[in-house]
């Protein structure tokens, strides 16, 4: 005898009150566990941009402190060496926790990465960031798995909402946090039960970060451009040149890190880089291309550069982060861009500011 379509409205009605409690769940828990993720993240951030904001003003007041780089060197790689073990992987650990989750990330990288960034902007290191951001909410957010014995499916998720929050609160863009956190984690895959906690902890720790009363550079807003195919096909090129300067800059450092790995001993490695960095500075007579470079991407901003200032940068970044002092990648990539794209506003009919 067939069953009337009568017999199923009970128990479809069951399975959509089921749905939804699921899914009311899995908010409710994400917004507890994002939430927690943003306030470690967020504070951690403006931590370190307070100290870094400090440790860079004395630097450009004592210019004498870029000949005790390769100390420096020396310190950081005593430290990874004898202290860091798994945590010296820095990014590439975090990384393989979200894909194959085996042991949590130790605590001790907050520290290590916390302590070698400052040392390395502090005594004129150039180098980012983000990376020490990333890292830190990362690890921090690992803890949570211990304390509050999470599965490993969420491990992965808490994973990357830390560094999410991370990149989020070290440069005050939650939106490009949550993307980061979901894109170029997962290798431009997104996990798609990932989209909530990666927004939540990105908002949450950078508004955290503005609690603590940390600001973040404020650049000039464009004005419109009008669509030709001139303004478009200089664009073209323009973002053609951006890509292959940027290409450029990753193998250009996977290569100087390559040579530094001949060096049987990791903690000299940064000690030889630091030594050609204090040469390199002293033959160009200028502190111009150290550090983060916030004033000259300002600068960019305002009126065409020479070609000198970007690959300058680029070379400096690629040396320091190559030999193994710390920090990250994309303040100097903006610092390249900007002032590659200044440097062209010379030859293409195009606002200094747009290609800056």
């Amino acid at each position: 005898m067939p069953f009337s379509p009568d017999f199923f409205r009970p128990l479809s009605a069951r399975l959509r009150r089921l749905d939804s409690a699921v899914t009311l769940g899995f908010v409710l828990r994400w917004l507890l566990l994002s939430g927690l993720v943003g306030v470690l993240a967020g504070s951690a951030s403006a931590l370190f941009l307070v100290s870094l904001d400090w440790v860079t003003r004395w630097r450009e007041l004592h210019a004498w402190a870029l000949l005790l780089l390769p100390a420096a060197g020396l310190v950081i790689g005593l430290a990874y060496h004898y202290f860091g073990r798994e945590a010296g992987r820095g990014n590439n650990l975090i990384l393989d926790e979200i894909h194959a989750p085996r042991t949590p990330v130790p605590l001790r990288l907050v520290p290590l990465v916390l302590g070698g960034t400052l040392l390395t902007h502090l005594f004129g290191g150039s180098a980012g960031r983000e990376g020490t951001a990333v890292q830190m909410g990362g690890a921090l957010a690992d803890q949570l798995t211990r304390w509050l014995r999470l599965r490993p499916r969420d491990r992965r998720l808490l994973l990357i909402a830390g560094m999410s929050g991370g990149f989020a609160s070290v440069f005050g863009t939650p939106l490009a946090g949550a993307m980061f956190g979901l894109e170029v984690l997962l290798l431009g895959s997104i996990r798609y039960d990932a989209l909530l906690p990666a927004f939540l902890a990105a908002t949450s720790a950078d508004f955290v970060t503005r609690a603590w009363g940390v600001g973040h550079t404020a650049y000039p807003q464009l004005a419109a451009l009008p669509l030709t195919p001139q303004s478009v096909g200089c664009t073209l090129l323009a973002g053609a040149l951006f890509g292959l300067t940027a290409r450029s800059f990753a193998a250009l450092t996977h290569w100087v890190g390559r040579q530094f790995a001949r060096l049987a001993y990791p903690p000299l490695r940064p000690v030889l880089g630091g030594v050609l960095l204090v040469a390199l500075v002293g033959a160009l007579g200028t502190t111009r291309y150290l550090g983060l470079g916030v004033p000259v991407i300002v600068e960019a901003f305002q009126t065409p550069l020479g070609p000198q200032d970007f690959a300058w940068k680029l070379l400096l970044t690629a040396l320091t982060l190559g030999c193994g002092f710390r920090g990250g990648e994309v303040t100097p990539l903006f610092f390249i861009g900007a002032t590659l794209g200044s440097a062209l506003a010379v030859v293409l009919p195009l606002p200094v500011a747009l290609l800056a």
